[in-house]
């Protein structure tokens, strides 16, 4: 993000030295929440065995507390959460600021669960804070940042998802080994509530901005529940969007926790080991794919509006038969090779699928819209991926055995085929539905 963001096309005037200074801040500071977000929600992806040992849990709660416990609390949450960041004279810095606090509190209280339902209740606590981020930061940027480069803008905020899962990886492998689960959970939760005071502090609301431009005096109109809803199912390209994003979900939540127990499990790596190559695939790999997906985006989709999710729907068709051949692998060196380009090509479209969402619909529906897409890829995603993926390998275990979580990712590999399709279908919408703002 070398360039200067401008604030958007209709919102108001080219921005002053002052205002593209504090757009910069306010990116980086919304990357580094981001980030935190991530590491707080996936780090009980490396901290799923030790937990299911010292806990005496199967692989269905396992996939339970992964996934249905977080989940379905923060997608029933942010759809409301996302029409207060809608209106006009709500203050979205304040809603991040105070959802960062009570996620990072509630993970610090997931180490000191002493059972299955203690651990439980916490999760779910991280599920409720995390549900104000993501919609009320994704209006603001669209808010800040022009259209043409708001793919790029979306996909850095976007990278908060493959660095905080790959410091989560470390950071979770790591302390387990020195310290234990516990201490690793309370060590990345803490550091979050400092962060909400950096937010406070340094952030500002941009609507407070425009406010003191004259041309600005009139408020935009505002849209009832019903009337933005309609908005957004009327675009097929939503549609498609939506439910390719949440496929993507389904199978990247259900493989970040499992591939890591695939590789304890069937490599025989331990946490620490199996942490830091997954923070190479997930992390590094994830992180450039991510940029490289914004950047694409921004740079073909100026020609022609279609091609802001082809790479997205071509990589993912080309990512599911790589990906089947790095679970097939039995050298686990040459299997985290081989799983570096699919998390490339899987990790492309964050930037692209929710840009179009910000452009399909008004500002006055934007964190609404964004909110919908997390419904979709957490209850889906992250409430039924990790879940399902432990409810089929011990399902399979009768039969596999210890190999049973190999034969679901075999399966889950060539499932990226679908959303492929979906992207590929929505980019035929996009010339006919995308706004200009």
């Amino acid at each position: 993000m070398t360039d200067k963001p401008a604030l958007a096309a209709g919102i108001g005037s080219p921005p002053s030295d002052s205002v593209a200074a504090h757009t910069r801040t306010m990116l980086w500071i919304l990357l580094v929440v981001y980030i935190f977000n991530f590491l707080d929600r996936q780090i009980v992806n490396i901290l799923a065995e030790p937990i299911k040992r010292d806990l005496g849990l199967s692989d269905t709660e396992l996939g339970l507390l992964a996934g249905p416990a977080f989940a379905v609390f923060y997608a029933l949450l942010g759809i409301p959460i996302a029409r207060y960041a809608d209106k006009e004279g709500s203050n979205r810095v304040r809603l991040i600021a105070l959802s960062l606090a009570i996620w990072s509190a509630m993970t610090a209280v997931c180490g000191l669960a002493q059972n299955f339902v203690q651990l439980l209740f916490a999760r779910i606590g991280v599920g409720i804070g995390e549900a104000g981020c993501t919609p009320a930061a994704h209006s603001l940027i669209s808010d800040s940042v022009e259209p043409a480069k708001r793919s790029s803008a979306i996909a850095f905020y976007g990278l908060g998802v493959p660095i905080g899962s790959l410091l989560g990886l470390i950071i979770g492998g790591i302390v387990n080994d020195l310290y234990g689960w516990r201490i690793a959970l309370m060590l990345v939760g803490a550091p979050g509530l400092l962060l909400a005071l950096v937010v406070l502090f340094f952030m500002r609301e941009p609507r407070h901005l425009r406010r003191a431009e004259p041309a600005m005096a009139a408020k935009p109109a505002q849209l009832s529940t019903g009337e933005a809803m309609r908005e957004i199912f009327a675009s097929r390209a939503f549609v498609y969007i939506l439910l390719a994003s949440s496929v993507v979900a389904f199978l990247g939540y259900g493989k970040a926790l499992w591939t890591i127990s695939f590789f304890i499990r069937s490599h025989g790596l331990s946490t620490t080991e199996a942490g830091l190559s997954m923070a190479v695939v997930l992390g590094l790999a994830g992180v450039f794919g991510t940029w490289l997906g914004g950047k694409l985006a921004d740079k073909f989709g100026a020609r022609d509006k279609r091609h802001i999710l082809t790479f997205p729907a071509y990589g993912m068709a080309l990512a599911a038969p790589v990906l089947f051949l790095g679970y097939f692998m039995e050298d686990w060196r040459v299997a985290v090779a081989l799983l570096i380009i699919p998390t490339i090509l899987n990790s492309a479209y964050y930037g692209p699928a929710y840009a179009c969402v910000q452009g399909l619909v008004r500002p006055q529906a934007r964190a609404v819209a964004a909110s919908i897409m997390l419904f979709g890829q957490n209850l889906i995603g992250l409430g039924f991926g990790p879940f399902l993926f432990g409810v089929l390998s011990d399902a399979l275990q009768p039969v596999a055995g210890q190999e049973s979580v190999r034969w679901v990712l075999y399966g889950a590999a060539w499932l990226g085929l679908i959303p492929a399709f979906f992207f590929w279908r929505a980019s035929l919408r996009l010339n006919a539905e995308l706004k200009s703002g």
